[in-house]
C-alpha cells in the first residue's frame, strides 16, 4: 500500500473539500487618461447575482438586500446599481432573476439613454465563462440561457469598437457606472467614475483602458457602489436593479 506523508494528506483533504477556485473579487482605485475610477472584477468563482425585489417588494438598497442575505448565513461582498428603472422601481426592458424573466426585451429605439440603441444586455449563466454582454438585437437572436440578466443602454463597446453616437467633444457628463466582460466571458469588470464624464471617455476606459471587448452603460447620476474592500458604502435615493456578489458571512 502507497504511503503519503502527512503535508502530503492535507493537501489532498483540501483539494477534494474545495474543487473550485476561491472567489476572485477584486475591487481597486485606478486612472485613465487623467480620470479617477473605482472598479470591481469578478471571475467565474464568484456568487455574482442580480437583486430587485424580496417578499416585501423592491429592495431599494444595498442595506436591504444584506438584510435579506443574512438569514441564510450569506453577505454582500461587492454591489453596484445594475440598471435603469422607473418611479415604482420596476426595471426599464429585460429583467431576469434566477432564470425567470420579470421583465420583456425591448429591442425598439425611444427616449433617453436605454433607447439611444444599440442598447444592450448583461448575462450571467452557468459554466465557465459565465459573463455575457450582447447587443440586445443579437441576444434576442441567440437567446442565451441566464439565471440572471439586465438590459441597459447605450452599449459603451461593441466587439472592440465605442458606440457611433459617441462624440469626444460631447459636453454631456455625469457620474457613470457599467459593466465590461472579456472576450472569453470568463471577467466581469464593473465601474463607476470618480468624476463627471461623457460617454466617450468613458466607452475608451473599458476599451483602452480595461483591455474588454464589450461593454455596457448601467446608469449616470443615481451610480452607486458597496464596496467593503475599499470601505465604501455610497447611499442615496432607492434603487431599482443591483448586480453583487455574494459570499458566507464571516
Amino acid at each position: 500500500m502507497a504511503r503519503f506523508a502527512p503535508m502530503v494528506l492535507v493537501a489532498l483533504a483540501l483539494a477534494v473539500l474545495s474543487p473550485r477556485p476561491a472567489a476572485a473579487l477584486t475591487c481597486a482605485e485606478t486612472s485613465f487618461e487623467g480620470q479617477g475610477y473605482t472598479t470591481c472584477e469578478v471571475g467565474p468563482a464568484d456568487d455574482l447575482r442580480l437583486f430587485h425585489s424580496g417578499a416585501e417588494g423592491p429592495y431599494g438598497s444595498f442595506a436591504a438586500i444584506d438584510a435579506a442575505l443574512a438569514p441564510q448565513g450569506l453577505k454582500l461582498s461587492f454591489a453596484m446599481n445594475a440598471g435603469m428603472y422607473h418611479r415604482d422601481l420596476a426595471p426599464v426592458g429585460l429583467f431576469v432573476e434566477e432564470g425567470v424573466e420579470k421583465a420583456p426585451l425591448i429591442t425598439s429605439d425611444g427616449p433617453g439613454n436605454f433607447g439611444l440603441l444599440p442598447n444592450g444586455v448583461f448575462c450571467i449563466r452557468a459554466g465557465a465563462a459565465p459573463y455575457l454582454v450582447a447587443e440586445s438585437l443579437r441576444f434576442e437572436a441567440e437567446a442565451p440561457a441566464c439565471r440572471f440578466a439586465t438590459q441597459s443602454g447605450p452599449m459603451l463597446v461593441i466587439g472592440g469598437k465605442l458606440h457611433p453616437r459617441f462624440l469626444a467633444s460631447s459636453d454631456s457628463l455625469h457620474i457613470r457606472n457599467g459593466v465590461g466582460v472579456s472576450a472569453d466571458g470568463t471577467r466581469a469588470v464593473f465601474a463607476i467614475s470618480d468624476q463627471a464624464v461623457n460617454f466617450h471617455t468613458f466607452a475608451r476606459f473599458f476599451r483602452d483602458g480595461l483591455g474588454l471587448p464589450d461593454a455596457l452603460y448601467l446608469d449616470g447620476s443615481i451610480s452607486r457602489l458597496y464596496a467593503p474592500q475599499l470601505d465604501r458604502q455610497d447611499g442615496g435615493f432607492p434603487m431599482g436593479p443591483m448586480v453583487g456578489t455574494v459570499e458566507p458571512k464571516g
